[in-house]
């Protein structure tokens, strides 16, 4: 196929469908496990203004930064959220996913069971190996499947709600890896070595590839790492359920930018250094709080949905894994580097044999 043919056709795609940011993925490059070093997971590296991709490795990445940038993370720590338990009314059996906790102090959940979940209903939820358990009142439902619970707690129980899911719940790994069942080692590995925010049902992944030893090497190399907070929610885990981009829902992830970190890229861009992006989540983060075109101290809710079209303010560089079809990460990248390039490097990370998704390979875009 010639050059032109490829062209007209990337011509003819509608950025606007989801049925557009598609491609074709073998399912054996589905990371099953991480790599058995943080820093060995591969690295494919794209600049924008050359055009050249080049394959490379995680512990590589100092090569490609300079003094004066700014590596900014997401710190959020996912909590094990997944909860297994049963109806005590029925008896059935109950499967649910943690997604944060509210102003009234009660938990958001989503669940599935058989049968119909009523207000007033009790699920005793119980750990893996049956050691602990507790009972959790269902409140009021709510709207996309979530319910409103309270975790019922006897005077004697001191427990934060954190150290209660430490207790009962398991690492809410996606579907795709090991058909979400976790091992007693994702505790550790579906964790950034930085994380320290609870709040996550799902872990921001290019944050995966760092070591303590590699940012230290960073800073030591002139790099300022700044932090900034988003919990990865219920968004994570749902596909885009319309054909049009603009008709989308985005979900809401709560998220926030510190005066610290602010200070942190103005002296970056004051001294001609680069934002650094470490995942799509600090892309959200640092875009929502730039939407006066100028990034500021925020905190709160984000809905951004950013597709092309969407002018950044924020972030120069991005670093990030391999994303789902059909899905808004996807979808940002495109915003981010160019659809047609984009769709070109994720053809070639397929050829060359990367590893795909949360446990998989990283891409960093120049």
């Amino acid at each position: 196929m010639s050059s032109t043919t490829v062209e007209l056709e990337f011509y003819m795609v509608d950025l606007n469908l989801i049925s557009s940011y598609a491609y074709d993925l073998p399912e054996e490059l589905i990371a099953q496990s991480p790599a058995e070093k943080r820093d060995q997971s591969r690295l494919l590296v794209f600049n924008r203004n050359t055009g050249e991709r080049t394959h490379a490795h995680f512990f590589n990445l100092l090569e490609y930064l300079q003094p004066n940038d700014c590596l900014v993370v997401n710190r959020t720590k996912v909590v094990p959220a997944r909860l297994r338990g049963v109806r005590d009314q029925t008896g059935g059996k109950w499967e649910g996913l943690f997604l944060g906790i509210d102003s009234e102090q009660t938990w958001e959940i989503i669940g599935k069971t058989r049968g119909k979940l009523q207000p007033g209903e009790t699920i005793t939820v119980v750990n893996d190996d049956g050691s602990n358990r507790i009972q959790l009142k269902l409140i009021a439902r709510k709207d996309e499947g979530r319910w409103q619970v309270r975790p019922l707690q006897s005077e004697e129980d001191p427990r934060t709600h954190w150290e209660i899911l430490d207790a009962i719940g398991s690492v809410p790994l996606p579907p795709y890896i090991q058909h979400g069942h976790a091992q007693a080692e994702d505790r550790e590995r579906y964790q950034t070595v930085y994380a320290n925010q609870p709040g996550a049902a799902a872990a921001p992944t290019a944050g995966l590839h760092f070591t303590p030893e590699l940012l230290e090497q960073c800073r030591q190399k002139g790099v300022t790492i700044a932090e900034v907070t988003l919990h990865v929610g219920l968004g994570t885990f749902r596909p885009i359920g319309v054909e049009k981009l603009d008709e989308h829902t985005m979900h809401a992830e709560w998220c926030e930018v510190q005066e610290e970190t602010v200070q942190q890229i103005q002296h970056c861009r004051e001294n001609n250094g680069r934002v650094i992006a470490v995942g799509t989540t600090t892309v959200r983060t640092l875009e929502t709080a730039s939407q006066s075109g100028t990034l500021q101290p925020w905190q709160g809710e984000s809905t951004l949905f950013i597709r092309p079209g969407f002018k950044f303010h924020a972030v120069d560089v991005l670093i990030t894994n391999f994303h789902l079809p059909h899905s808004t990460l996807l979808v940002m990248l495109s915003a981010f580097a160019g659809y047609e390039e984009i769709m070109e490097t994720y053809r070639i990370a397929v050829e060359e044999r990367y590893r795909f998704f949360s446990y998989g390979d990283a891409m960093l875009i120049l």
